[in-house]
Order: structure tokens, then C-alpha cells, then sequence
């Protein structure tokens, strides 16, 4: 069973690996999660799930897995009277049926019913009589009467209400922001692996070749660890309308220092203009100019822009239109040298995508790039991500 449940994970492309699926089985042998179908499921899914994303599909495998070890009775679910009585019929006992009339048939019992709900005051235990646990009396549960109703606490059985069957996760794919680890994960599309020399692993064919080549005498190479060589430049629009934005940038930017080494950060504000800065508190006096960027930094580096576009049409296309300080040419004028230097080159935009049509700043820097503006969610930066590597 343990053995078709990961193969059907793979096969619903949930990426789990075989080291996952043995942690899995070793903690089922250490009776982590014994005899209970629900720690099980939550076992599994921290073992086997590395990604929100693929909470759905991991909670459909499971339900066609599983599904008949949980029962479908739902304690919540009031069965028609109809139902019952025809239940009853069925499968009791002739003793049991002349108890039931002992009380004066099927109506009496729902009667006496509800005139001991309306006279019971409190909670009750044992007995013979009122509602309650562990008695004998027709009504409550935990207990014994062949005639009884159950009252309340939680069946025997499996409850039906399973926690993967509700899947109650609000597109936690695509549309939302999740937090620094599913940014990283989206940024992982654009790592590029190179060798920095650091030794981790045993080259084996060129160990062997050495080895033979001393006459047997062990010659051991190792292959040097891989790095993640993209090389990136991570401009920030910061300030006014950006400060509703903060908390999803500040993820941004720590998930993208996690994953490239070679990270340079910048801050702007609204456009691009012949100045940007590092320091925020220091931007008047710490100007660094857009220039000497493009002269330090090859063309083989790659841009990412943040901010959400949203400002004056005239910051961008008039001379003097910065609101920060005088600037000789255009934003649009800065927005495409700097485009032309780097040709590979996103915008993620923190404004969700149905507003951007209503917001001509938007249009006017997504003409700029071309296209390439992408909403700040999980799918936009995958999606920003794939159009970096082409």
C-alpha cells in the first residue's frame, strides 16, 4: 500500500523523492503515527511535501489511496427519520423491536426524547434516565440501551469529515504570497551551476585512471562544489506607494540573497533615473550614478526591477520629472540604456494584474519592458524566472 501511494505521487508529478519515502517508512516503524489514519496524514504530507504548491495534488493521491480506511459517516450529518426506521426494520431483533415498543414505538422514544432535552439542566453521567455518558438510558452516548439515541461526542468510527478531503488551502499555488520559502523556490528556475573549486564529491572515472596510472596506489580526485552562477542585479522601488508593499519586497529580497551568490542590490524611487542608491537613509548624500553601474557590471548579468509603476505619466517620459531631485533626461530615456546594456531583463509589479490596465504609468513602463512585467506572486516570478532564461 506504502509502495503504490509514493508511486502514485510521482505519477501525479508531486516531486518526492526516495529518500523522503524511506523517512516516511522508518517513522511508520518507529510508530510515529500508529493506528491513526489522520497523524498519518499529516506524517506524510511533512515528509513528502517540500512545496504548498503541490498540497492538492498530494491530498487527491492520498484520498484515492486511503480512501477506504476512514468511514463515510459524518457525526454532523442528520439522517432522515425515514432512514432509521427502515434501518430498524432491517436489522433488529425481534427482542430488540419489542423493547423499542416497550416504550410505547418509535414515535414515544422520539418523544420522550425531546421532553427530557427541555427538562435536563446539566451534564450527566451514568444513570438510567437523563441525556448523557456511559449510562443506560435511551438517550446520550458511551453507552448501552439496544433502543437508544445517540446523543453528542464523537463516534466510533473514522469521522468523515477528512482533513484532505476539505483541501481548504485558497489557491496557495499561484495567487498568493507565501513567504521567503516558496519565493526562493520560484527563484530557483533561474540558477545556473558552475564549479567553484571547493572539494565535496570523489571524481570517480578520473580517480580510477589515476589510480591504474601509480601502479595501484590510491590517486584520489574530487569534484569541486557546484555554486549558483547567475549573475544578478536587483533594483528596489522604494517609498510612497511602495510602503503598502513592503513586507512581500523584504521577502523578496532575503529569499533572493538565499539563493544567488552573486547578488547587487540597488533602491530607486517610481522610475529609473541616472542615480540609484544602497542606503535609504543616506540616498541624498549617497548617490550612485546609473553610469557607472553599466560600465562596472557586464552585460551578462541579469535585471530585476520591483516596484509597482505607479506614479505620474510625466516622471517618466519629461526631463525634470523626478520627484526626488532634477534629472536632465527621462526616466524612459534611463529605463532603456539601461535595458539595452542588459537585455535580460524582468519587472515584477506588487499591484495585482486586473489593476494594471487602469493605471496608465503601468502601461507606459510595460511598454518599456517590452511585456515583461510580471505580477509579485509565486506564478509571476516563475513565470519572470522562465522568461530570464531564454
Amino acid at each position: 500500500m506504502f509502495t503504490s501511494f509514493f508511486l502514485e505521487l510521482r505519477a501525479a508529478k508531486v516531486p518526492t523523492s526516495l529518500r523522503e519515502f524511506l523517512t516516511l517508512l522508518e517513522a511508520m516503524q518507529k510508530r510515529v503515527a500508529a493506528f491513526d489514519i489522520d497523524d498519518f496524514y499529516y506524517l506524510s504530507r511533512a515528509t513528502l511535501v517540500k512545496d504548498e504548491r503541490f498540497l492538492d495534488r498530494f491530498d487527491k493521491v492520498f484520498g484515492r489511496c486511503f480512501n477506504g480506511i476512514e468511514t463515510a459517516a459524518d457525526p454532523k450529518t442528520e439522517l432522515p427519520e425515514e432512514w432509521l426506521r427502515n434501518l430498524a426494520e432491517r436489522y433488529l431483533t425481534p427482542e430488540e423491536k419489542a423493547q423499542v415498543e416497550a416504550l410505547g414505538g418509535w414515535d414515544k422514544l422520539m418523544e420522550t426524547l425531546r421532553q427530557r432535552l427541555a427538562e435536563q439542566q446539566g451534564r450527566h453521567q451514568g444513570g438510567n434516565k437523563w441525556i448523557g455518558t456511559a449510562g443506560t438510558s435511551p438517550f446520550g452516548n458511551s453507552g448501552y440501551n439496544p433502543e437508544g439515541i445517540r446523543i453528542g461526542g464523537e463516534s466510533r468510527e473514522r469521522r468523515a469529515a477528512k482533513v484532505w478531503g476539505r483541501r481548504e488551502f485558497r489557491n496557495l499555488d499561484d495567487t498568493i504570497e507565501l513567504g521567503t520559502r516558496n519565493i526562493k523556490i520560484a527563484l530557483r528556475r533561474l540558477r545556473q551551476f558552475a564549479r567553484d573549486g571547493a572539494e565535496l564529491e570523489i571524481d570517480l572515472p578520473q580517480t580510477i585512471r589515476g589510480t591504474a596510472h601509480n601502479a595501484g596506489w590510491l590517486d584520489l580526485h574530487m569534484v569541486p562544489e557546484r555554486h549558483n552562477a547567475v549573475k544578478l542585479l536587483l533594483f528596489l522601488d522604494v517609498g510612497g506607494s511602495m510602503e503598502d508593499h513592503v513586507r512581500i519586497c523584504e521577502e523578496l529580497f532575503s529569499a533572493a540573497r538565499g539563493e544567488f551568490k552573486h547578488l547587487v542590490h540597488f533602491y530607486f524611487h517610481n522610475c529609473l533615473y541616472d542615480t540609484v542608491w544602497k542606503d535609504s537613509r543616506r540616498r541624498h548624500v549617497e548617490q550612485i550614478p546609473v553610469m557607472d553601474i553599466l560600465r562596472t557590471y557586464d552585460p551578462a548579468h541579469k535585471i530585476v526591477l520591483v516596484g509597482d509603476a505607479s506614479m505620474s505619466p510625466y516622471e517618466i517620459d519629461r526631463e525634470g520629472g523626478s520627484v526626488e531631485r532634477w534629472n536632465d533626461e527621462s526616466g524612459e530615456t534611463w529605463m532603456r540604456r539601461v535595458l539595452d546594456t542588459y537585455p535580460k531583463a524582468v519587472w515584477l509589479n506588487p499591484v495585482p494584474e486586473k489593476y494594471w490596465d487602469g493605471t496608465t504609468s503601468i502601461g507606459m513602463i510595460r511598454q518599456i519592458m517590452e511585456n515583461r512585467m510580471f505580477p509579485l506572486t509565486l506564478a509571476g516570478i516563475d513565470s519572470a524566472m522562465r522568461a530570464l532564461t531564454r
